[in-house]
This record gives structure tokens, C-alpha cells and sequence, in this order.
């Protein structure tokens, strides 16, 4: 079984994961880290070829991640808003929802212009783009993490396997 972390851009699944794989000594896995690897820069990805064959890539990459054990993944934003990738990934994992506010992910992202999803007012991006996933990211999760105003101790602490 895998431990699986979803949220918005700038929730905390990357460092959060980093942490827990650490301290639990499991394997992590961001699956877009692997995106870049395999197929170069995500913001070039979504320009070149669009946001549908993105989430393609990360629906093949779901599957071969739910296919292993003893992981702990870091998904994308967008990763399991489809069918396609939230199925085989939730199968063999928990999943855990980071939650944070509008508020929170403005401060993270305050000096970051590479996410092709936020381009321009990020706050307005972010607001739609949290309306249009919170329910969704709430349906897969086995559990919810707000990390308002928490350290990643703190968060890392409240996740249960």
C-alpha cells in the first residue's frame, strides 16, 4: 500500500512527502518530478501539447505507481481529477487531502510564475481552480490535513498510513 498526498499547488505534498518517506523509510515519488524527467518542462508540456495530454501522461503514470508498494507519492494539482489516474492510484493507496487556503497557497507561491495553471491574477486563478477541485480532492481522500498556520512536524504528525 501507498501513502498518496493530494491537494492544490503549493498545499505542502512535496515537502510533506519528502518527510514522511524520510521518517517512515519508504521510497517518494513526486509524480511531477517524474513528469520532468521523462518528458522535460510541464509548462512547455501544456503549451506544446495542452493540459488533455498532460493529464494522459499522468493517468500512465498512476497506473505504474499504483502497481508498486511501500511509496510515498506527492501528486500534481490537477492529478486525480480524472477517472483515469484517481482510480488505479487510489486503489492501492491512502489518500491524504492537504488543505490550505487561498490565503496560504498566495504566500507559497508569492515569487512562483512557472505553473502554467496560475498564469496572471493568481488569486483569482486560485479561488476558481480551488472551487472547481476541493469536492473532488474531498471524494478521493481517505483522510483531510488543513495546513493553515501548522509546520510540517505538525502535519507530518497527523498523517496516519
Amino acid at each position: 500500500m501507498n501513502l498518496v498526498l493530494c491537494g492544490m499547488p503549493c498545499a505542502g505534498k512535496t515537502t510533506m512527502g519528502k518527510r514522511l518517506a524520510m521518517e517512515r523509510g519508504l521510497k517518494f515519488v513526486d509524480t511531477d518530478g517524474l513528469i520532468r524527467e521523462r518528458y522535460g518542462d510541464i509548462a512547455a508540456l501544456f503549451e506544446r501539447y495542452g493540459e488533455a495530454h498532460f493529464r494522459a501522461i499522468e493517468s500512465g503514470i498512476a497506473r505504474e505507481l499504483a502497481a508498486e508498494d511501500g511509496l510515498v507519492i506527492a501528486t500534481g494539482g490537477g492529478f486525480l481529477l480524472r477517472e483515469e489516474s484517481r482510480a488505479p492510484i487510489a486503489s492501492n493507496g491512502r489518500v491524504i487531502y492537504l488543505r490550505a487556503s487561498v490565503e496560504t497557497l498566495l504566500g507559497r507561491l508569492a515569487e512562483d510564475d512557472t505553473r502554467p495553471l496560475l498564469r496572471g491574477n493568481k488569486r483569482e486563478r486560485l479561488e476558481r481552480l480551488l472551487s472547481e477541485r476541493a469536492a473532488r480532492y474531498e471524494e478521493v481522500a481517505d483522510a483531510v490535513i488543513d495546513t493553515d498556520g501548522k509546520t510540517v512536524e505538525e502535519v507530518v504528525r497527523e498523517v496516519r498510513l
